[in-house]
């Protein structure tokens, strides 16, 4: 019977610690000779802050985010899916009192760049509460930087709490989505912001990224929107700003489903 090891050290072949070890990969239940640490600097900054305070403490920018996927890279004109794009800012959070909206990708912090969310995660995770740092951020296509301070990672039930969502025609078609709108306001529990989702056209682009009725569009080419009209405007938007394949245009939208946010970038259903 192998009992495993977790909480004891990794050694390099100098026998140097190099992590603690938490795990093993065992597709048979026995050891097969592969460990998961965590790694050694990290435990003893991880240590150090025990010692002093008792707790740890890391930096937090107040943003929910996602991953840059091919799509939404080409919609806000970037040159390739990298960064950790924005769904969400925290109310009264560090970022809330910057200039960090919705929309905005993360493409560098201190200059040092960002692959995607986790990415941007980690790096901000290891730096300290009321660390002074250097956003790179880019908005539908304009670079911009962002200087803040860091806040201190909330506990799990105060950012339970701060993540809360609070969030003229009806039913007006939007054929070139393959979607069916209506004021979120007309639907009771949907909100007082954005537009709802009635229908989604089963061999659109929208059905192809998960897109369901029910589904509230809040912002649509970095524009937020109330009205089916105002989805329609960030359509003509999105189309007149396209530079090179009129035919394959996609569209940028920010959409709350349930209690979670996310950005998908649609292209227009072709007749």
């Amino acid at each position: 019977m192998n009992r495993g090891n977790s909480g004891g050290p990794s050694f390099d072949l100098d026998g140097k610690v190099v992590g603690v070890n938490t795990a093993i990969f065992s597709p048979s239940g026995g050891s097969v000779g592969i460990a998961f640490a965590v790694p050694a600097a990290l435990v003893q900054e991880v240590v150090g802050q025990l010692k002093t305070t008792g707790t740890v403490d890391r930096g937090w920018l107040g943003v929910v985010i996602q991953n840059v996927s091919d799509d939404i890279a080409e919609s806000i004109g970037l040159p390739e899916a990298k960064g950790a794009m924005v769904t969400k800012v925290t109310e009264d959070g560090p970022a809330a009192k910057k200039d960090l909206k919705p929309g905005d990708v993360i493409v560098e912090v201190n200059g040092e760049k960002i692959d995607d969310s986790r990415d941007l995660a980690r790096k901000i995770a290891e730096l300290h509460p009321n660390t002074d740092v250097k956003l790179s951020i880019v908005r539908y296509g304009e670079k911009r930087t962002v200087d803040m301070k860091l806040g201190t990672f909330p506990s799990s039930k105060k950012l339970a709490a701060l993540e809360e969502d609070k969030s003229d025609t009806s039913g007006q078609q939007m054929k070139d989505l393959g979607l069916s709108l209506a004021p979120a306001a007309k639907f009771p529990g949907a909100g007082d912001e954005g537009v709802v989702i009635t229908e989604v056209d089963p061999q659109s682009d929208a059905a192809d990224k998960g897109l369901k009725p029910g589904d509230v569009i809040l912002q649509v080419a970095g524009v937020a929107v109330s009205q089916p009209s105002d989805v329609a405007a960030g359509v003509k938007k999105a189309m007149d700003g396209a530079k090179t394949d009129k035919d394959n245009v996609k569209v940028l939208m920010q959409v709350k489903s349930g209690d979670q946010t996310r950005f998908v970038a649609l292209s227009l259903k072709k007749a």
